[in-house]
């Protein structure tokens, strides 16, 4: 497949293009091609449950050669699976003893997401890693500055991206389809939050590494049922609530079509907030600038029990987006799109296809591993996208509208959203 002095060599020396390369172009070779076992990645995985099952068996024609999860259960089919792999319950650990990885699959509660990707990264790995990217802006933003100075090969695990119909609806809108889009709407109706901490305690089950699994976030007792597995979302200190599960998805559209990055400013509406736990339903109010010759856009996010059951004059659906263009609408979710008015719709004709069906979004990110070639899901893309979506949440616990400075990192106007723009790691932990 290619000369190489080491496969280890080729695969370091590979660059990716950033953020001033078109997204979406990519060779049509997929790596599943490369016949040699010396061509295969070392791949580390960081999580093997849940969602962590899914993208290991996207990568499983790999070599697997360490895995990491704080719950020696979970551990244990993983090595049922991979008995070549070596175990560990601590990544900093893993990090520091595994040195002929190439690349790392980091697939954990979100509060771990930027302290396990920084590291991978930062000791020279490429990274996969679930959405959203971090839990904060700022670890964002730092992980998109990583992977470019690094030159390393990086994927968002919002599978859907490698889906055709996102890619007809990017080249339909771009192509004006509805005309100039200065109204986007996007609302999911899933409700993670709710509900108070513990007032006590429980015993921590064996084989459960508790205070791995806190991570960085602040300290605090286990308690059954209410966070690991799977409960962890609805918690201010551990996830995002809806937004911060279901928007990198759904407003990976839009940004995409409209070429989106950074908000001018960013408010929020819904009940009152709770220190603890994300609200039930929520509304966001995003204002992006003009890009090119397009024009600024008001970009509306609802979640939960605040989604709207109408839309541009349309009855929608639980989950979608509407673009609202000037001479027509389009919905549009995972699986297909409509345009409105009827007439308009039924004079469409889809544009030349300009961008590429993709080859898997974790071969893809493959590929880019071992060639160089761009992904379309890189840190920096989906380094803004994530800022974009947390800033939601920051706008909603501080109870203002945010003027944003994204090059700054700052709400100008809102110095209380600092706290939740960046968070204090707990001692021993570091980005």
């Amino acid at each position: 497949m290619f000369n190489r002095t080491t496969r280890r060599d080729f695969v370091k020396a590979g660059t990716l293009a950033t953020a001033a390369a078109p997204l979406g172009v990519w060779s049509q070779l997929s790596a599943a091609e490369s016949k040699s076992p010396n061509e295969k990645l070392n791949i580390i995985c960081i999580g093997t449950s849940n969602q962590a099952r899914f993208s290991i068996g996207n990568v499983k024609g790999e070599n697997i050669v360490a895995m990491c999860d704080i719950d020696d259960g979970y551990l244990a089919r993983a090595e049922g699976q991979f008995p070549k792999a070596k175990m560990y319950n601590d990544f900093r650990k893993l990090f520091d003893k595994e040195k002929g990885a190439d690349a790392a699959v980091v697939a954990t509660p979100d509060h771990i997401h930027a302290p396990a990707s920084a590291m991978a990264m930062r000791h020279g790995l490429h990274c996969y890693c679930e959405k959203p990217l971090t839990h904060t802006v700022y670890e964002a933003r730092v992980l998109a500055e990583l992977s470019i100075k690094n030159k390393l090969a990086t994927q968002l695990g919002t599978q859907i991206h490698a889906g055709n119909n996102y890619r007809r609806v990017v080249e339909a809108i771009q192509a004006g389809a509805v005309g100039p889009v200065r109204e986007v709407h996007v609302w999911v109706g899933k409700g993670w939050g709710g509900g108070d901490r513990p007032a006590q305690g429980d015993p921590v089950p064996k084989g459960l590494h508790w205070d791995l699994w806190l991570g960085p976030a602040p300290e605090r007792p286990y308690a059954k049922g209410r966070y690991h597995p799977a409960q962890w979302r609805r918690w201010w200190d551990f996830g995002g609530g809806t937004l911060g599960d279901m928007a990198c998805h759904y407003m990976d559209l839009p940004f995409w079509a409209l070429k989106l990055r950074h908000p001018t400013s960013v408010s929020a509406e819904g009940p009152k907030v709770h220190p603890e736990t994300c609200p039930l339903g929520m509304i966001v109010h995003y204002e992006f600038p003009a890009r090119g010759d397009m024009p600024a856009c008001k970009f509306t996010w609802s979640d939960g029990n605040k989604i709207p059951k109408v839309v541009a004059g349309h009855k929608v659906p639980g989950s979608g987006v509407m673009f609202v263009g000037e001479t027509g609408e389009m919905f549009a979710n995972y699986g297909g799109f409509r345009i409105y008015p009827k007439d308009r719709s039924e004079k469409f004709t889809p544009p030349k296809q300009t961008l590429p069906n993709s080859i898997g979004h974790h071969a893809e990110w493959i590929k880019a591993c071992k060639d160089g070639s761009p992904t379309t899901c890189n840190f920096d893309y989906s380094g803004a996208l994530t800022e974009a979506v947390l800033l939601g949440n920051v706008a909603f616990r501080t109870g203002k509208k945010l003027e944003w400075d994204a090059k700054s990192l700052k709400a100008t106007n809102c110095p209380e959203a600092d706290q939740f723009l960046k968070r204090e790691y707990r001692q021993g932990w570091t980005l």
